[in-house]
């Protein structure tokens, strides 16, 4: 439920932003006065930041209000630099785990593809629905619907040990982001996204509960945290740079579409034959992690 509070705050995310930046709020925010006091936000813009830098100063209070758990901290070196053998160790030892390695690749996937691919709907909103900013941030935030939904049934249905069964969904997710591009009313994309969302919780919430118990048992969980968010976010940046890139040269949102769509599904499909030969090749080191993981009661 974690992975999936988690996304769905990524995707609310995107709809609070154009709530924010919309006439509506903005001018509420911008009527807010305080005695005495001269807060200097004059622009929507202005009033937009105000209200994010609110959400962060919440967030931060919600944080010193985890409880410690009792583990022992241990000190952390003065140059930090020294951390980086550890670091590069952690991520190799996972990326060649036979199970760690496939969750892996398709959590990265999916982060990456997902990090960039709202800003592709909001381009395609405005392209084939004629929406504002404002208007296609609230069909972004649709997709929380369906991530919550996919989330929940995925924690109900599936066991650790079945995680890599739910990989052609990734497959099927591309296949549905290429779709998007003969969809031209607003009654059809909603349950369309509703369903991609759907998709997409029940793909990464298991696959990323595979990949925290492959990385407990390797390097304990903090290694593992830092390693999955060092792949993901480097596939965020790389995609998001091809995705600047190929605007800059003239790219339509509906080519972008089709192109991260083609991305999804060839890829998912390559993480599938990969798994299927470690089957083959190292089947019983494979069998073995699975029994492992059956043996796991804390995912």
């Amino acid at each position: 439920w974690i992975e999936g509070l988690t996304i769905a705050s990524i995707i609310l995310g995107v709809l609070l932003g154009g709530q924010l930046v919309g006439v509506a709020v903005s001018n509420s925010l911008l009527a807010i006065n305080f005695p005495i006091i001269d807060t200097g936000v004059d622009t929507p813009a202005e009033a937009a930041i105000s209200g994010l830098i609110f959400i962060y100063i919440l967030a931060a209070w919600f944080n010193t209000r985890i409880p410690h758990t009792g583990v022992e901290m241990r000190p952390m070196p003065r140059n930090k630099l020294q951390l980086l053998p550890d670091f590069w160790r952690c991520n190799s030892a996972l990326w060649q785990d036979k199970l760690g390695q496939i969750s892996l690749a398709t959590t990265t996937l999916f982060w990456g593809v997902s990090g960039n691919l709202r800003y592709i709907v909001l381009a395609w909103s405005a392209a084939a629905l004629g929406y504002s900013t404002t208007q296609a941030s609230s069909l972004v935030g649709v997709v929380a619907i369906g991530t919550a939904i996919g989330a929940v049934l995925a924690s109900m249905r599936m066991r650790l040990d079945q995680a890599t069964s739910v990989m052609p969904l990734g497959i099927a997710m591309g296949v549905l982001v290429i779709l998007m591009n003969f969809i031209d009313n607003v009654w059809v994309a909603a349950p369309f996204l509703i369903l991609l969302g759907g998709l997409g919780g029940f793909l990464v919430v298991p696959m990323n509960a595979l990949l925290q118990h492959r990385g407990h048992n390797l390097m304990g969980a903090g290694r593992s945290i830092a390693v999955q968010n060092f792949n993901e976010q480097a596939c965020i940046l790389a995609l998001g740079a091809g995705y600047s890139l190929s605007t800059g040269l003239g790219l339509s949102a509906f080519a972008a579409i089709t192109g991260f769509g083609v991305l999804v599904a060839g890829f998912m499909w390559v993480i599938q034959r990969w798994h299927k030969s470690n089957c083959i090749k190292h089947k019983d080191q494979v069998e073995s992690l699975l029994r492992i993981a059956r043996s796991d009661k804390s995912h």
